[in-house]
């Protein structure tokens, strides 16, 4: 029996390997195959000319060559074929695909040899994703390949798939706009995807019969069969997902990846296992495996050849897919070098990448936090942003607890955690940070290294957060206190995130943690769109006059220092400030931001001068609602926008 402990093993001499050759590479002539297995003593390939089932009708073995490579070149055309290894160590491992495959039959049992070049969409060659000055320039929208088109009512044909996102022209039963065309409307900059790369939980031989959101992986350089049209042929699953890049850019929409590489699904099973036992993951004292992500296991990040597998993986998803960015989960996992390692090689490619992550782990890590990519160090990872859940929190309450309450449900004293958030998490003389619950110092450098948001697909939705911790509420009040939060979320210093449907008031019906629901929960409903039109159009509108005014997105902390000020007497309930574009270029020279999370009108003073109100509790118009001066009433629940009026 296999001992899978490993406190007896220094992994640190194992040799590495610098080559960009690991992994089955097709040519008309030749199949080149390599595989880093430094404990092997032989490793064995199998062909199969089905991706499930049937029996392998060729063998052979591998030649061992220098720094743990075992590798073969098949002589003729392979394309279409199937491909597993079998890794002896001294007793026989299990038959995998192997850590590079890249294209893969169903459920991934078996790699696929293929032709990349016939997986490319017409003119894919011309095909880019849209690039900013600075990333606070973004405005993101978090959503689920299945979860964006598969409820009846989307009016989409590839229904739970990557084609869905292709389809322009469709439209709900009650008219309005959904899918790509609802991405448009809205004006989001990018659509960030929970996992598209190939995971366990769901059969893709039968997809509808189980959910998941995708954190379980299997292999990271696969795409996700059951979003694909045809499971078995790995090469539809790569063509497909293209034309879901492909169409989102030539809307001008990014395309930011979710990638897993805290841990695995599978542990003792896992390919990683199965081809170097033990390497890929940290282990405790007693040589178990670690578990930082609260599933078993973590991988350790900082080992030469997995920092290098998981660089190698993200600029082939660059490369090959023309991906726009990616978000790390459990990002806290992962140790800074290796962070900034990645930083550095994505930005030899493209420097306008943008990534970020959850500065956070699961449970306790052997790696000690200092030396780990958690909020705290942000600052030390230049170009790389994290969560602010301080402002998630302080706008709707604990995240774990229906009940709890924020800013925007009505709780007091919440105002200086807000101003943390407005701030984008760098330091601003102006905000007292001893008044903060969950954080004792600002952890961002810069702007750009704030993801500011209210709700993701993690915990509850707003909307279903509202309704928990406030039973009592009218629709009409909680649709104010969405509003509320959009525009805060969305005027912020930073980058801003929105979960999909927010901007309709998406439910799933109290459902706090849906990672395996049904459909039927996890779906977005779009007729929630027609119902809560207002709410949509608010949004839109915030996101337009974003776009419309630099001084929503300062691009240095140095520029929020000087330019923001929390110029106005403080009252319980209310956050106010001050911006001055005029340094920005902003058409705006004075902006008066004011937001009342109280159940009462308030009246604030204003400061000298007149000011033309640009937006209230309903509306958004940037040519000015009405001109007021000295003061101004603040209806309960409600964001103001206030703009200096010109001297005539």
């Amino acid at each position: 029996m296999r001992n899978w402990k490993f406190n007896h093993i220094d992994f640190s001499t194992y040799p590495g390997y610098k080559g960009k050759d690991l992994g089955v590479f097709w040519s008309p002539e030749k199949t080149t195959i390599n595989i880093w297995s430094p404990t092997a003593q032989m490793v064995e390939l199998r062909l199969y000319k089905d991706g499930v089932r049937g029996e392998a009708y060729y063998k052979t073995n591998l030649q061992k060559k220098e720094d743990g490579i075992w590798g073969t070149v098949l002589s003729g055309d392979y394309e279409g074929k199937f491909y597993t290894f079998r890794v002896n160590d001294g007793e026989w491992l299990d038959e995998v695909a192997g850590i590079y495959a890249r294209c893969v039959g169903a459920n991934g049992l078996r790699g696929m040899i293929f032709n990349p070049n016939t997986t490319n969409p017409e003119d894919w060659v011309y095909d880019n994703g849209p690039r900013y000055n600075n990333f606070t320039e973004a405005v993101i929208y978090e959503t689920h390949v299945r979860d964006f088109s598969i409820a009846e009512n989307s009016g989409i044909e590839n229904k739970g798939k990557f084609l869905g996102f292709t389809e322009e022209g469709a439209r709900s039963p009650e008219g309005v706009k959904t899918g790509i065309d609802h991405l448009k409307e809205l004006g989001v900059t990018h659509v960030h995807l929970l996992p598209v790369n190939d995971f366990v939980t769901v059969d893709e031989e039968k997809p509808l019969e189980k959910y998941n959101w995708g954190y379980d992986p299997m292999h990271y350089n696969a795409l996700e069969g059951s979003y694909a049209t045809d499971a078995y042929d790995g090469r539809k699953r790569i063509a497909e997902f293209k034309a879901l890049v492909k169409a989102l850019h030539a809307n001008g929409i990014g395309v930011i990846m979710d990638v897993v590489f805290n841990h695995t699904y599978y542990a003792k099973e896992s390919v990683f296992n199965q081809v170097v036992p033990g390497y890929f993951y940290r282990q405790k004292e007693d040589g178990s495996f670690a578990n930082a992500s609260g599933c078993g296991n973590e991988l350790a990040s900082e080992r030469e050849m997995v920092r290098k597998y998981i660089i190698d993986t993200l600029k082939y998803w660059v490369e090959e897919f023309h991906v726009d960015g990616f978000r790390f989960d459990l990002m806290g996992i992962h140790d800074l070098k290796t962070m900034k390692k990645i930083r550095k090689s994505l930005d030899k490619i493209d420097p306008g990448l943008f990534l970020y992550g959850e500065g956070w782990a699961a449970d306790q890590s052997p790696m000690p936090e200092e030396k780990r990519a958690v909020k705290r160090n942000t600052s030390q990872l230049p170009g790389i942003a994290s969560f602010n859940d301080d402002f998630r929190d302080a706008l709707k309450g604990n995240h774990g607890d229906k009940r709890s309450k924020g800013f925007v449900s009505g709780l007091g004293l919440r105002e200086e955690a807000v101003k943390f958030g407005i701030t984008a998490a760098v330091h601003h003389p102006e905000v007292n940070y001893g008044y903060i619950d969950t954080v004792d110092s600002a952890w961002a450098a810069e702007p750009d290294q704030c993801i500011n948001y209210v709700s993701c697909h993690d915990n509850y939705t707003l909307w279903d957060k509202l309704k928990q911790s406030l039973p009592k509420a009218s629709d009409e009040e909680l649709r104010k206190r969405v509003k509320l939060a959009g525009g805060l979320v969305l005027t912020s210093q930073g980058v801003p995130l929105l979960h999909a449907g927010v901007d309709f008031c998406r439910t799933k019906g109290g459902n706090g943690n849906s990672y395996k629901s049904p459909d039927s929960v996890n779906q977005i409903d779009w007729s929630r769109k027609n119902e809560y039109i207002d709410v949509f159009e608010y949004f839109q509108n915030l996101v337009q006059l974003r776009k419309n005014h630099p001084a929503f997105r300062l691009a240095k902390a140095e520029f929020i220092r000087r330019d923001l000020h929390f110029c106005a007497e403080y009252q319980i309930g209310v956050v106010s400030y001050c911006l001055d574009g005029t340094e920005v270029g902003d058409s705006w020279s004075k902006i008066f931001m004011l937001f009342n999370g109280n159940t009462e009108e308030m009246e604030i003073p204003l400061p000298d001068g007149t000011y033309n109100v640009v937006a209230n509790a309903n509306n958004i118009n940037e040519e000015g609602i009405e001109l007021v001066e000295e003061k101004v009433l603040v209806e309960p629940l409600t964001a103001m926008i206030l703009v200096q009026a010109e001297k005539v």
